[in-house]
C-alpha cells in the first residue's frame, strides 16, 4: 500500500486497531475473550526464552521500581511462599482444577503469556501489602492477556469496564484505552481491591465484590443480616459466577503450588524485571518504534497495547514507552542515531456526510484502499 494511503481518520467510528492475529477462546467464566494466536504465542515464548536475562546493567532509561529477594531464583516460589488467603478447598475449587488439568495447553499459554508482566504485578501487591494470590487474578480474569476483552466490555488483564476504569484513572479514547496498559490498570486494580478489602473486611467478600460489584455484596450482606444469618462468603446468596470466583483462585492457587500434582508443568519465570519503560518522541509510528528497538511488532504491542493506533502520540512534550530490558538502550542508541522521519501516517477528519469514495477520490486512492487501512466495514459504510 502506497503512501498516500496511510490516512486515519479522526472520528471514533473508525477503528484501526493495534493487536496481533488473535483468535476468541474461552476463559473460566465462560466468556469469550480475544487471545493471541497459538503460533504467534509460540513466536512469543521463544523469543523470551532466547532473552538474556541475566544482564546486571540496568538501561539508560527509567526503570520501573521493584522489590525483589535475590534469593528466590523463581518468581512462582516467591508468589507461592506468600500466599495469605485461607485456604478454601472444595467440591467447586476441585471443579475448576480439573477444568484446567484437562486443558493443559491452555494453562501453558496463560503461565507463558504472563511471564512479561507477573513481577512487576508481584512488586505492586507486595508494595501494598496484599496476599501475593492477588497477583494470580489476572490469570482467571483474562488468562493475563493485555488486550482481552469481554461480551461485558471488560477490557485488559484485570478486566475493568469502562465505566469503573475511568472511575480510577483509566484514560479511554480513540487514540488509547489505558485499561489495557498494564502497568496503569494494575495499580487501578490493586486501588479498587484495597478499597474493597477495606469496606468489607476480608478477601474472600473484596474479591467477590470485585467480580459482582460492591452493591451485589453489599445487598446480600444485608439480606442475609435481616434474616439473621451468617454474613460469610460461604453463606451469601450471590450470582453463580461469583460463587465460584474465590474457588477459582484457589485451583489456581493449588495449581501454582504443585502444578506436578495436576499433570500440569509451569516453567520456571526468572525473578527479575522484564520490562522497563524508555521515553520516547511525542509522536511516533508504531512499527518504527518496534524497530528502533529491534523487537518484533507484536512484542512492542504486547507491552504497549493501550495504543490503538498504528501512530502513537501525546499532547505532551514527550512520552514513554515500555519496552524490554534487554531492549531498551537499543532503542535509546538506534533513536538518538535516526535520521529518517519519525511519522508517516496523516490524520484527515472527514467532513460532515462526507462519502467515502469522496475522501478516496481527493487523496487520488483506490477506494478499497482506504476501506483496508482504517479497517471499515463496507457494509456500514
Amino acid at each position: 500500500m502506497g503512501l498516500l494511503s496511510k490516512y486515519l481518520f479522526a472520528f471514533v467510528l473508525i477503528s484501526l486497531t493495534l493487536i496481533p492475529t488473535a483468535f476468541a477462546e474461552k476463559n473460566i467464566l465462560g466468556e469469550e475473550i480475544s487471545i493471541l494466536d497459538i503460533d504467534v504465542l509460540d513466536q512469543e515464548i521463544n523469543k523470551l526464552n532466547a532473552l538474556n536475562l541475566s544482564t546486571s546493567e540496568s538501561p539508560s532509561s527509567k526503570t520501573l521500581s521493584y522489590q525483589s529477594n535475590k534469593a528466590e531464583i523463581n518468581l512462582w516460589q516467591r508468589i507461592y511462599s506468600r500466599f495469605e488467603i485461607k485456604d478454601e478447598n472444595n467440591s467447586r475449587s476441585k471443579k475448576y482444577e480439573d477444568w484446567y488439568s484437562a486443558r493443559p495447553e491452555y494453562v501453558e499459554r496463560m503461565m507463558d503469556r504472563s511471564q512479561k508482566y507477573l513481577f512487576y504485578v508481584v512488586g505492586e501487591v507486595e508494595k501494598r501489602g496484599m496476599p501475593s494470590e492477588i497477583a494470580l487474578l489476572p490469570m482467571i480474569e483474562s488468562a493475563y492477556n493485555p488486550i482481552a476483552n469481554s461480551r461485558s466490555k471488560a477490557v485488559g488483564i484485570w478486566q475493568f469496564i469502562p465505566s469503573t476504569g475511568r472511575l480510577y484513572g483509566l484514560k479511554q479514547d480513540w487514540w488509547q484505552d489505558k485499561r489495557r496498559n498494564v502497568v496503569d490498570a494494575t495499580n487501578a486494580a490493586l486501588d479498587y481491591l484495597q478499597k474493597l478489602h477495606a469496606l468489607f473486611g476480608t478477601w474472600d467478600l473484596a474479591l467477590a465484590a470485585y467480580n459482582a460489584g460492591e452493591g451485589t455484596v453489599s445487598r446480600a450482606i444485608a439480606r442475609n443480616k435481616a434474616k439473621g444469618l451468617p454474613t460469610d462468603y460461604a453463606h451469601l446468596k450471590l450470582p453463580a459466577e461469583t460463587k465460584d470466583y474465590v474457588p477459582k483462585l484457589q485451583a489456581i492457587k493449588n495449581i501454582v503450588s504443585n502444578p506436578n500434582h495436576y499433570g500440569l508443568y509451569i516453567d520456571p519465570i526468572p525473578n527479575k524485571p522484564y520490562f522497563t519503560y524508555v521515553d520516547a518522541p511525542a509522536v511516533i509510528d508504531a512499527d518504527l518504534a518496534a524497530n528502533l528497538a529491534e523487537i518484533s511488532y507484536d512484542e512492542f504491542l504486547l507491552l504497549n497495547s493501550e495504543h490503538r493506533r498504528p501512530l502513537i502520540r501525546t499532547n505532551e512534550k514527550t512520552q514513554q514507552l515500555i519496552l524490554p530490558i534487554s531492549s531498551a538502550d537499543t532503542f535509546i542508541k538506534n533513536l538518538s542515531q535516526n535520521e529518517k522521519p519519525l511519522v508517516s501516517w496523516n490524520i484527515y477528519q472527514p467532513k460532515r456526510n462526507e462519502k467515502i469514495k469522496a475522501i478516496a477520490n481527493k487523496f487520488d486512492m483506490e477506494e478499497s484502499d482506504l476501506i483496508k487501512a482504517n479497517d471499515l466495514n463496507p457494509q456500514k459504510i
